[in-house]
């Protein structure tokens, strides 16, 4: 008899229902709310994501506040239907590359009390991930391309939360179209991020569709997928 777990009773036609069922939601139905145990539930998906050497780079600000998303419209040119229609609307912060860095407070400190490492073995990962920054990556030095490489991690916590919406009937809309510095100085201004450890890497709203979308359009598997 095969190994059975909780999650065997989800059925592929079901994830692949829900795939099917999400799109890129413009417009919500404000008078719709979603639950706070729902969307507890949808940020643990995100919560539990993974992320390269576990180390997390994340951090989820939830804007409930109508004054703050007042003060975001101006700058972000992709969310002007979104922010004043969205039950929830959340800001995807991603850690600054002084925090990434090998040996930083902030790696040491997810090695020691989030991971639980032994000291000798922090001491291993701390040498592999520094070998990774330099060598496979090459990504020490280059500030940019270090933020960029981890919002590329935050992005796997934003689909996993998309998916686990749409898979409890919850609308989404992932939102790259804002000016990302000044976003960033009304978070600061506002005192919502610290601007010494994180920038922003992507918004995203959450709520109830307004209308049926169109039919969703892909390429075909033949079109995108290769064996070798």
């Amino acid at each position: 008899m095969g190994n059975t777990t909780k999650a065997s009773t989800i059925t592929k036609e079901e994830i692949l229902a829900a795939y099917e069922y999400r799109h890129a939601t413009r417009v919500f139905d404000s008078s719709r709310k979603i639950s706070h145990e729902d969307f507890e539930f949808i940020l643990e998906t995100g919560r539990l994501s993974p992320s390269s050497f576990g180390f997390e780079p994340w951090n989820f600000v939830v804007v409930q506040s109508p004054e703050i998303r007042e003060k975001l419209v101006p700058y972000a040119w992709g969310a002007q239907k979104q922010l004043p229609t969205a039950s929830h609307f959340v800001l995807i912060l991603s850690r600054l590359p002084r925090d990434m860095a090998a040996g930083s407070e902030y790696t040491q400190r997810m090695m020691r009390d989030v991971q639980k490492l032994p000291p000798e073995v922090a001491e291993g990962k701390q040498k592999t991930y520094d070998f990774f920054l330099k060598s496979d990556f090459r990504l020490e030095g280059n500030e940019r391309a270090m933020f960029e490489w981890g919002a590329r991690q935050t992005y796997l916590a934003l689909g996993n939360m998309m998916t686990a919406a749409a898979q409890i009937g919850i609308d989404s809309c992932p939102i790259e179209g804002f000016d990302k510095e000044k976003i960033e100085q009304v978070l600061t201004a506002e005192g919502i991020m610290d601007p010494e450890h994180f920038g922003i890497a992507c918004m995203a709203a959450f709520g109830y569709r307004v209308n049926e979308p169109r039919g969703k359009t892909r390429q075909t598997a033949g079109q995108v997928v290769r064996w070798v």
